[in-house]
């Protein structure tokens, strides 16, 4: 994936997890709001420290003429 769209998906990531959090806390609800700032943080990372899966052998199934 290019890194401009991993930044892009990162920062909505970060912006959905902000809302969500804040929402949480608002509703009164500690441990949940924990839990969706952890999980948005987590997410984010572990979409720049896993590479992205490959299958192999997809030059092989092209139609041959």
């Amino acid at each position: 994936m290019p890194h401009r769209i991993k930044f892009l998906l990162s920062v909505g990531c970060l912006l959905t997890a902000a809302a969500a959090y804040f929402y949480m806390a608002q509703a009164g609800k500690a441990g949940p709001s924990y839990a969706v700032a952890f999980l948005g943080v987590f997410a984010t990372i572990a979409m720049w420290v896993f590479p992205e899966v490959m299958k192999k052998g997809d030059g092989d199934r092209r139609a041959k003429p």
